[in-house]
């Protein structure tokens, strides 16, 4: 789960972590007031959605006015902010964050993150800041910046000395490296305490003054964490999440929306990507990734459906169960539930292996609709992407 700058940037604030004074406003007048007692000649006026890239589309902005701040404020809240990580659709802006201005001597870049492959907490720098770190990864690799942390036993005053050298790396001096351990270290207990996946400072500014400043925060929340960490669960936006990907989450649905025409509804992450390359392979390209997870219910393949449905893309509906825990014959029954209360003319595909395999297969058989089944993956996918091309 995403949460939004301002957000963040009160959760920095409460672990020690500086960011600059700053307040979230709803409307035009709001955002003044928020001006005048900041204080100053200047503020900043950034949209708040969850999405990388706002500087470069128009939602960060400087005002050297309060007229200016009503004018851009008025602007933004209650618009569509398009940029290369929202699609053509945008994301709403509801509210706006003022803040100060702060003069930058230079910028860098700083995360933390889970690092699955090393079951680490990845420590990660570069004096490439504000820019995308992927691009930066990508051409020059050198300013990446890289350590690791145990999370059995957190991070330790004997790696003081790595994030010394991390400092130097970064071109920090005596004062810039002292606030760097301080930060990594408050980083890391809001990382833990939290249940993060993700915290990212860019840019992480050095002020003129020499000082360490978290000018932007981005924080992803582990979902399956949430049920203890019922403050920030109380932070969920859900008007920034694609309306198909929200009404998901109602059912337990494990589900993403993509480009695609051939909707899919899997059960098992792994079996789900799996399906969806092979339907790229047959030259189709999958509507969603859709886990329906093992615990899986007529209801829930019905509201599966329904979701599925919604989406004006979709040509053709790929079922591909694997029968462990869930049973064959209750998917089948599902799926006939859902093809009769939905009405879909839309061709249905499925495929169905595994615990009672052939009394799922018999009930479709029986059920006089007219769905197309398959023996395999390769043979569901071609017939998917068949029927999708009429």
């Amino acid at each position: 789960m995403n949460i939004h700058e301002y957000q963040a940037k009160q959760l920095f604030a409460d672990y020690g972590i500086p960011v600059p004074a700053g307040h979230a406003a709803w409307n035009a007048e709001e955002a003044k007031q928020h001006a005048v007692t900041l204080g100053g000649e200047a503020w900043m006026v950034k949209a708040q959605v969850h999405a990388g890239g706002r500087g470069k589309a128009g939602g960060v902005q400087r005002t050297q006015s309060l007229d200016e701040v009503m004018e851009i404020s008025q602007r933004l809240i209650g618009t569509q902010l398009v940029t290369h990580q929202t699609g053509a659709r945008g994301q709403p802006i509801h509210c706006v964050l003022i803040e100060n201005t702060t003069t930058i001597k230079s910028e860098l870049y700083l995360s933390l993150l889970v690092d699955r492959a090393a079951a680490r907490v990845a420590m990660i720098a570069s004096r490439a800041g504000g820019m995308e770190i992927e691009e930066v990864a990508a051409k020059t690799p050198e300013k990446i910046i890289r350590r690791t942390i145990d999370p059995v036993v957190g991070i330790q005053s004997y790696q003081c000395r790595e994030i010394r050298e991390m400092a130097f790396a970064l071109g920090l001096d005596a004062v810039g490296r002292k606030q760097l351990i301080s930060i990594l270290f408050n980083l890391y207990r809001l990382f833990v305490d939290k249940d993060l996946s993700l915290v990212e400072i860019n840019p992480l500014i050095i002020t003129e003054q020499g000082d360490l400043l978290a000018l932007d925060a981005k924080i992803n929340i582990d979902d399956n964490a949430l049920y203890r960490q019922k403050d920030l669960a109380g932070l969920y936006d859900s008007t920034q999440e694609d309306e198909k990907e929200h009404r998901a989450r109602q059912f337990d649905l494990n589900y993403v929306a993509l480009d695609g025409e051939i909707a899919c509804m899997v059960n098992g992450a792994g079996l789900a990507m799996a399906t969806m390359d092979v339907i790229k392979m047959q030259g189709g390209a999958p509507a969603n990734f859709l886990d329906v997870g093992g615990g899986t219910t007529a209801d829930r393949v019905t509201g599966a459906f329904k979701i599925i449905l919604s989406d004006p893309k979709v040509k053709a509906i790929l079922v591909n169960i694997f029968g462990g825990i869930v049973r064959c014959d209750l998917i089948a029954e599902g799926v006939i539930h859902a093809i009769k209360e939905t009405a879909t003319q839309l061709p249905v595909v499925v495929r169905l292996e595994g615990t009672n395999v052939e009394a799922g297969k018999a009930l479709l058989k029986e059920s006089g609709l007219s769905v197309m089944e398959a023996d395999d993956l390769d043979e569901a996918a071609k017939k998917a992407v068949l029927a999708a091309k009429g």
